[in-house]
């Protein structure tokens, strides 16, 4: 086993508790980054406010994914994401040549 399957063994519980607990109090989350987002708008005169809305933005959607609020069933997944670059072959019989 190599120094990454042994970090995803011990980090995999803590995940899931993460999960649980955005699950649970991620209205109160989401809620605190308007606030916070609201504050810090204030104090800046409203100078960042797109870069703020952004911001708080990208906040939420990693609360959703945190909570899996997509689709409940879903599993994350595992492995790295597709390149999307790399070219795929179509569906269907190889072509004759």
């Amino acid at each position: 086993m190599g120094l990454m399957d042994n970090m995803k063994a011990k980090l995999g519980p803590a995940k899931d508790k993460v999960s649980d607990l955005a699950r649970q109090h991620g209205d109160k989350v989401q809620h605190g980054i308007d606030k916070a987002a609201k504050a810090v708008d204030e104090r800046t005169k409203g100078k960042y406010s797109d870069k703020i809305q952004a911001g708080t933005g990208k906040a939420k959607e990693a609360m959703d994914r945190l909570a899996h609020k997509d689709d409940p069933t879903a599993t994350p997944p595992t492995g790295p994401a597709p390149d999307p670059t790399t070219p795929t072959r179509p569906e269907g019989p190889p072509p004759t040549s």
